[in-house]
């Protein structure tokens, strides 16, 4: 079980450079993206910086939904400077680009696929030292501050993937609700999306012990091992955040308890997966996000298409849980419990039906897209959406039921529309 150390309250920012400065850290990297740049939590943490004297240069041209181009400009960014400690504010896009930066700053010799997942990778074990990196979330959704896992759209292939290893997950992640108040209503909803997909994937993956073949050496283990008694834990606790909070966080940006306890559960829910990992949701996520076409999402200032991460995951989510429920059922009831469904009169074998309308009804009261089509796909892309999904097998084996090519195109089709 692997998780980074966490500091949590409103405030808590404020130290980051008391941190660096008992790090013994004599040349900092800042990263973030331009929008945040300009906002509080950026502002809070070049405060604290120059308070303590902190020597840093700031890279601020993270893109949002990293590339292969945009890690590896970072990349090149990290290597001039000779970092010796990074500090990353931001989201999980932030937050990725800055432990791929970290991780081939500090092999410089390595080529950019050999740390890539396989089968797009060479998926190498990672054996350099990399410097501390402190992880300040200002998005509740990717729990990227707790995980090693740092994610990517790999242009050429037109599919999303990443990196995965242990070693690339941060040395502190700073957990600091004041930063969730400057996120915008959309933005607050498809990070929270992403928080309930963690959570849901991770409860109901394949479980540990019916992984195969079993890793001939320790170091060979994936971050992502399966569903097992620590996660469920964690994913499970998550999962009641989200069914209390959510809604509250994004309909009243005001509503502080509310902001604060979706902020932790993006982290609780970031230890579940980030040890048990996830599966088809996120697997078909990949290249719905890689695919995208002319979608422009609400309250995001970006100059290109976009389906945001958290979107692009629960899309899917009713028509996936349908699927998955013959296997462990009642861990697929007790989740549309959690969520609000009453299931004293459910029959077992209903499982699926049940948490897949729990989540359609769940959605439509948060004003989400009608399905994959009102994005902008139709019936003619399945097949290359089932083409960038199969690469996915980092996740796509953790799926508790095994899928067909045929099973991916009837997923994308029943998830056209929604409601």
């Amino acid at each position: 079980m692997a998780v980074s150390n966490i500091r949590y309250g409103e405030g808590v920012t404020k130290e980051v450079g008391m941190d660096l400065q008992n790090l013994g850290a004599k040349r900092v990297c800042l990263m973030t993206d331009k929008n945040l740049s300009q906002l509080p939590p950026v502002n809070a943490v070049l405060n604290s910086l120059a308070k303590y004297g902190i020597n840093f240069q700031m890279y601020a041209n993270v893109r949002v939904e990293p590339t292969d181009q945009s890690f590896m400009d970072a990349i090149n960014f990290a290597k001039k400077g000779e970092f010796d400690a990074y500090i990353a504010v931001g989201g999980g896009s932030v937050i990725d680009t800055c432990k791929a930066a970290n991780l081939y700053a500090s092999s410089p010799t390595s080529d950019f696929l050999d740390y890539v997942n396989a089968p797009i990778g060479k998926g190498k074990p990672v054996t350099v030292p990399l410097k501390p990196l402190i992880a300040v979330p200002t998005t509740a959704g990717t729990g990227s501050e707790t995980t090693g896992v740092a994610i990517f759209d790999f242009k050429e292939l037109k599919v999303k993937t990443g990196i995965a290893s242990r070693a690339i997950k941060p040395t502190l992640g700073i957990i600091d609700p004041l930063h969730t108040l400057s996120m915008p209503e959309r933005i607050v909803a498809n990070s929270g999306f992403d928080v309930l997909c963690h959570a849901l994937e991770s409860y109901t993956a394949l479980p540990y012990n019916m992984r195969s073949p079993c890793p001939s050496n320790p170091i060979d283990r994936p971050a992502y091992q399966g569903s097992n008694p620590i996660s469920d834990v964690w994913a499970l606790h998550a999962l009641r955040i989200v069914a209390k909070y959510l809604k509250r966080a994004i309909r009243n940006p005001e509503d502080r308890e509310a902001r604060a306890n979706m902020h932790l559960a993006s982290a609780f829910a970031g230890i579940g997966f980030g040890n048990a990992g996830v599966h088809l949701c996120h697997g078909m996520s990949y290249p719905i996000s890689g695919l995208v076409k002319t979608y422009k999402p609400k309250d995001y200032n970006v100059d290109h298409s976009l389906v945001p991460h958290g979107l692009s995951v629960v899309l899917t989510s009713p028509a996936v849980f349908a699927f998955t429920a013959q296997i462990h059922p009642e861990r697929h009831l007790e989740a549309a419990e959690i969520l609000g469904a009453d299931i004293r009169t459910a029959r077992i074998k209903d499982a699926g039906f049940i948490l897949a309308d729990t989540l359609r009804k769940f959605l439509f009261d948060l004003n989400v897209d009608d399905g994959l089509a009102a994005i902008g796909y139709s019936k003619a892309d399945i097949p290359a959406l089932v083409k960038g999904t199969l690469p996915q097998e980092r996740v796509t084996k953790l799926s508790p039921r095994p899928q067909t090519e045929e099973d991916l195109s009837a997923l994308f089709e029943a998830s056209m529309k929604l409601y």
